[in-house]
């Protein structure tokens, strides 16, 4: 049987390079015209997948083959003999680029290999990537990037249009992107810095950290703290396990916590200031000279002398308006105090 099962297509230029012992170098590297490729499919049961967007005539393909222990040296030939349980394909089908790999006798053993792809391709195509065992990393990407990984990172960088990535069992980090962009892990921590659009974190076990974040944003955590600097428009940001600290903050707002305090910078509202804390304190800062409806709770609330204010006060307790009423600010704490200094 044949090491490689390998399908050529039209206006194919196919360039072979064989690696030795080094799993640094390519094991394969294929070639193809630029000009027709608009959709690109990789996927690997075992080895991580990086796209990168060129404008170069050529589209380009490596492959990369090493023992899953990496501190394995295998030689040519016994690396030759375990890619006999092993299906591998790069090809062309129509338009679309394809690279594919999968452990035909699915034993995952010391004979094992690790599969990895690296495409250099136009920048405006449109990815479908999957792993079951390694990383994704899509950089200068100006199509749709649709993807996901059961056991490795995310990494996203100046990145356009829609962005759909999950992992199962990795961090993710996004960087210079715009469009429509959900990034999801179930068992990682997020990083996201200089992004613009209807943007959508989720992660089930890490913390989240933003950073220049425009637009429509929605950070939510079931086991993590959230850190947030310059976010502008419309902000949800909640999490079920951990401290959230807000900083330059301008436009809508909606925070949570279940077990953990808030402190939040607030520069510039927007139609309405929501936030929430089950059991910790709140400390906020924000403008005071606009008009405001108020509504706060917590067991001790400290807070300047409000002017022009209309309602009543308590120790526990203020609701009424603010020079005349207008945008909605709700403050709660279940089980702590709150403390509000005005800007």
């Amino acid at each position: 049987m044949k090491t490689l099962n390998i399908i050529l297509a039209i206006l194919l230029t196919t360039c072979v390079v064989i690696a030795q012992k080094d799993g640094d170098k390519p094991y394969m590297t294929k070639t193809f015209s630029a000009n027709a490729i608009k959709n690109l499919k990789m996927t690997t049961s075992g080895g991580s997948l990086t796209v990168t967007g060129t404008n170069e005539s050529e589209a380009k393909i490596e492959v990369y083959v090493r023992g899953n222990n990496w501190k394995e040296e295998i030689s040519k030939e016994e690396l030759e003999e375990r890619l006999q349980n092993y299906e591998l394909t790069i090809s062309q089908n129509g338009n679309t680029l394809i690279a594919f790999s999968k452990n035909k006798t699915n034993n995952w053993g010391k004979k094992s290999l690790s599969i990895a792809f690296k495409a250099f391709v136009p920048t405006k195509i449109t990815t479908d990537l999957s792993t079951s065992g390694g990383s994704i990393s899509v950089k200068e990407i100006a199509g749709n990037a649709v993807g996901k990984t059961s056991g490795g990172s995310i990494s996203v960088t100046n990145c356009k249009n829609k962005i759909d990535l999950k992992t199962s069992g990795g961090s993710i980090s996004a960087t210079n992107c715009t469009g429509d962009i959900d990034l999801i892990t179930s068992g990682g921590s997020i990083s996201a810095t200089d992004l613009d659009g209807i943007i959508d974190l989720k992660t089930s076990g890490g913390s989240i950290s933003l950073d220049n974040l425009k637009g429509k944003t929605s950070a939510i955590t079931s086991g993590g703290s959230i850190k947030a600097t310059e976010l502008r428009g419309e902000s949800i940001v909640k999490t079920s396990g951990g401290s959230i600290v807000l900083s330059e903050i301008r436009g809508t707002l909606d925070a949570a916590t279940s077990a953990g305090s808030i402190d939040a910078e607030i520069l510039e509202l927007g139609t309405s200031l929501n936030l929430s804390v089950s059991s910790g304190s709140m400390n906020v800062k924000m403008p005071m000279n606009k008009g405001a409806t108020l509504d706060w709770a917590a067991n001790k609330i400290n807070v300047s002398p409000l002017n022009h204010f209309q309602g009543n006060t308590e120790k526990n307790y203020i609701k009424g308006t603010l020079n005349g009423g207008g945008i909605p600010i709700n403050l709660k704490v279940s089980s702590g105090n709150l403390t509000v200094k005005s800007l």
